[in-house]
């Protein structure tokens, strides 16, 4: 299993940081949860990947990205579903088609990254119409404040206060819902019988952002309907009665011990007596203890068994979502070149059927040219057949003449009609 070194302020680590900063980060992922029904959801700056794990409980698909490898590493081994995968990628330039998901989340991302404006351009880029970006960030004057002696943050590159915050936000997306995040106390009355309805009254006016500690806006390019106030409240037993619980057991830790210092003053035998007592327990407790280390040994060793065939599932799972989106890219050129072809097709065509239409005006303006000298020749051959006519009704007068008929008794004159 890969894992992570220790909390240093630049991402959380899943068991390795107190409560209090457990649940405000936890907070975060199940105010956007509410939103992520169903949806396809990138988690910029996923970090250890609890967060990605808990919206992919509800989300359609989930992708989680972080500029860290062993961030990813720790995410891939830690946190596995069919709908869920992790990324390594600067969330500066994000490896995605624009319009890719119907929800972006950043949370205490943007102030670790000199480059903040580009998350916010891509986080716009990649939002499908009606979709959605949340993010977050510390307050940068409770922040200041809150780290007097410590110092600053080596890991935070730019902290906003709530004015520029707003502002950045506003100048890339049109409608922008700002909230605040706080620790509060409250009291809880919780029916033994569950499944209720949950009823919650908060008293006071509106929150002072410049109070507040850290702050969340909920962005998009179109209109938003609703910004209700959300409470997280963690599973936790009645912390009042803990607290007591822990006085009691301190004070009488120092009654024993009063007990057992007044009891050495005062009975030397006693104390050898104790003596050999803690060292037999001693050393009945060392031989427990080696017997505990060869069982952790033992446990280890399949532990180690368990990682290495869950790493080999994983980078079995991989190298076929690899292999999926390789023939999906490989079907897209196919596509491309299909669609170039029938466009060239399309012009080619055009241009042919242009040079065919051309030859047909011209053929039918050969055709007019024809028809008009068959009308000529025609007329031509009517007047000559009319002339015809004229002649034989000539020759037939000139043949019914008397003088013609006289010429041939007597023996003169043309001889008509004959050849």
């Amino acid at each position: 299993m890969a894992a992570l070194t220790e909390f240093t302020g630049e991402r959380v680590v899943p068991g390795r940081v107190d409560p209090d900063l457990w649940n405000e980060h936890l907070a975060r992922y199940s105010f956007a949860a509410r939103l992520s029904r169903k949806k396809r959801v990138l988690d910029a700056g996923c970090g250890a990947g609890y967060g990605a794990a808990e919206l992919a409980r509800v989300a359609g698909r989930v992708v989680g990205i972080d500029v860290s490898q062993e961030a990813i590493s720790f995410a891939t081994a830690n946190y596995q579903a069919l709908n869920l995968r992790f990324l390594r990628s600067s969330c500066a330039a994000l490896p995605f088609a624009d319009h890719s998901f119907d929800l972006v989340v950043a949370f205490e991302v943007i102030e670790h990254i000199a480059e903040w404006p580009s998350l916010l351009d891509e986080a716009r880029r990649l939002l499908a119409p009606g979709g959605q970006f949340i993010v977050s960030t510390p307050n940068k004057s409770y922040y200041t404040d809150t780290r007097r002696q410590s110092g600053p943050n080596p890991w935070h590159v730019h902290e906003f206060e709530f004015e520029e915050f707003r502002q950045a936000l506003t100048a890339v997306f049109p409608h922008v819902s700002l909230f605040v995040e706080n620790h509060a106390q409250g009291i809880v009355f919780k029916p033994v019988e569950t499944g209720g309805p949950v009823e919650v009254r908060v008293e006071g006016g509106g929150p002072a952002p410049h109070e507040s500690h850290f702050f969340l806006a909920v962005c998009a390019s179109s209109p938003q309907t609703g910004a209700p106030t959300f409470i997280y409240l963690p599973s936790a037993t009645n912390v009042l009665r803990e607290r007591e619980l822990h006085i009691q057991r301190l004070e009488s830790e120092l009654a024993t011990k009063d007990q057992w210092i007044e009891a050495l003053g005062t009975e030397k035998q006693e104390l050898v007596e104790i003596s050999r007592a803690q060292t037999a327990e001693l050393e009945a407790k060392n031989r427990w203890a080696e017997t505990l280390n060869r069982q952790l040994e033992e446990t280890g060793d399949r532990v180690v068994q368990l990682q290495d065939e869950l790493a080999s599932e994983q980078r079995s799972a991989q190298a076929t979502a690899e292999a999926y989106e390789a023939k999906v890219a490989e079907l897209e050129q196919a596509s491309r070149e299909k669609t170039e072809w029938a466009l060239e097709t399309e012009r080619r065509l055009g241009a042919e059927i242009e040079a065919i239409r051309q030859e047909l005006a011209k053929c039918v303006e050969l055709l007019d040219t024809a028809e008009r000298t068959v009308e000529e020749r025609t007329n031509w051959a009517l007047s000559l057949d009319r002339r015809i006519q004229e002649l034989e009704m000539q020759l037939g007068q000139v043949q019914a003449s008397r003088w013609i008929r006289l010429g041939r008794v007597i023996g003169l004159g043309p001889e008509l009609g004959k050849r």
